[in-house]
């Protein structure tokens, strides 16, 4: 992989690309429908932007079921992994992903969808 920092931050000045990627970073993995739910998005949008995350091996995907889930690339560089470490600890103190994360909790808590076992709330 030979991920640059200039092909790195222009793919984080996107702010549903930053916000995806912060929001992944802190929950290990996310799916389409998460994001969409989290971020307020829809699902075209969703999907073009982890596309373009993809295409730079940034992220990777693995499949359980019908779902597919979104992580950090294994091999991303050690930089970019501090970049979006830093970048996260940030936004949770200024609350910049507060709303996204409610939201993504909400959703793990009351939705009525088929998700697996593995991503379902305790307390469903």
């Amino acid at each position: 992989m030979s991920l640059t920092p200039s092909v790195f931050f222009s793919l984080l000045s996107d702010d549903t690309r930053l916000r995806s990627m912060l929001l992944i970073q802190m929950e290990c993995e996310l799916c389409v429908c998460e994001l969409m739910t989290a971020l307020e998005i829809s699902q075209p949008k969703v999907s073009r932007h982890l596309a373009a995350l993809r295409q730079q091996d940034v992220v990777t995907t693995r499949r359980e079921s019908n779902w597919i889930y979104y992580r950090l690339h294994p091999q991303l560089p050690e930089w970019a992994r501090e970049v979006l470490a830093s970048t996260a600890g940030a936004s949770r103190v200024d609350g910049t992903l507060r709303e996204d994360h409610a939201r993504l909790q909400a959703m793990w808590r009351d939705a009525d969808l088929d998700l697996p076992v593995s991503r379902r709330s305790p307390e469903t």
